[in-house]
């Protein structure tokens, strides 16, 4: 089969399986271009635009089945959003990149593999100001790493019990957006550009990405295709670790 086919079967996993728990897979497209060899710069732009699509196709479709915390996805997104365009200002070297890349994929590995619990009520309602200092840390990470942030944003809000699982899905997903947009026009406004193939990878992320949010939202068991994505990714962190 031809390489540029394992690609975007790769990327449609991604997408697919990413926006099955409310994210736009940035992080997963990330590994599978770092296992690819395709340069920083063209991960980057290429993931944030990926991530546009598959994150607002993921909170439409869990929106819809269940309830958004307005003001909680307010205060993060007011602080995350501007933070977000700094750091894709912020020069960052290529050997730091896939450094820092790799341990975000390994908390992507946690909230995938981890099945949290479902909580009936939040237990805490989180104060304002820590969610802006939550929300200005992982904006400006997201930035500089080319990600929406849900990877990061999920497991905090599940693990501090402030939001059910069902809240925190279209919370990520909405806040994956929001931040991928910041993020990019930071990018374009250095200078960065797409690459030709990145078209192509729109449309099979889309696709992925429209029956992964089908399958999460509706609560099929993706048990197979998370441990063959999980393989994936730990690849991708031994080739960003050692290179």
């Amino acid at each position: 089969m031809d390489i540029n086919y394992i690609l975007l079967l790769a990327l449609f996993s991604m997408a697919l399986l990413y926006s099955s728990v409310g994210h736009g897979g940035a992080s997963g497209y990330l590994a599978v271009m770092a296992i690819f060899g395709i340069m920083p710069t063209t991960m980057k732009s290429s993931a944030l635009v990926l991530n546009l699509f598959v994150s607002l196709i993921s909170f439409a479709q869990f929106y819809k089945k269940g309830s958004f915390k307005t003001t909680l996805f307010f205060q993060l997104a007011i602080a995350s959003v501007p933070f977000a365009y700094l750091g894709a200002q912020i020069p960052i070297s290529d050997n730091v990149y896939k450094k820092i890349l790799a341990i975000c994929i390994l908390i992507s590995l946690f909230r995938i593999f981890i099945k949290q619990k479902e909580i009936v009520s939040p237990l805490i309602t989180p104060n304002l100001y820590i969610n802006l200092v939550i929300g200005m840390l992982i904006g400006l990470l997201s930035g500089m790493l080319g990600i929406g942030g849900g990877i990061i944003l999920t497991p905090i809000l599940l693990l501090m019990g402030w939001a059910t699982l069902k809240e925190a899905a279209p919370i990520s997903a909405l806040f994956i957006f929001v931040n991928s947009i910041s993020g990019l026009i930071g990018l374009l406004n250095k200078g960065y550009t797409f690459d030709n193939q990145t078209y192509s990878w729109i449309i099979v992320a889309v696709i992925g990405g429209i029956l992964g949010g089908y399958l999460g939202s509706k609560k099929y068991n993706l048990v197979t295709m998370t441990y063959v994505l999980g393989f994936v990714l730990i690849i991708a962190c031994g080739k960003l670790l050692i290179t």
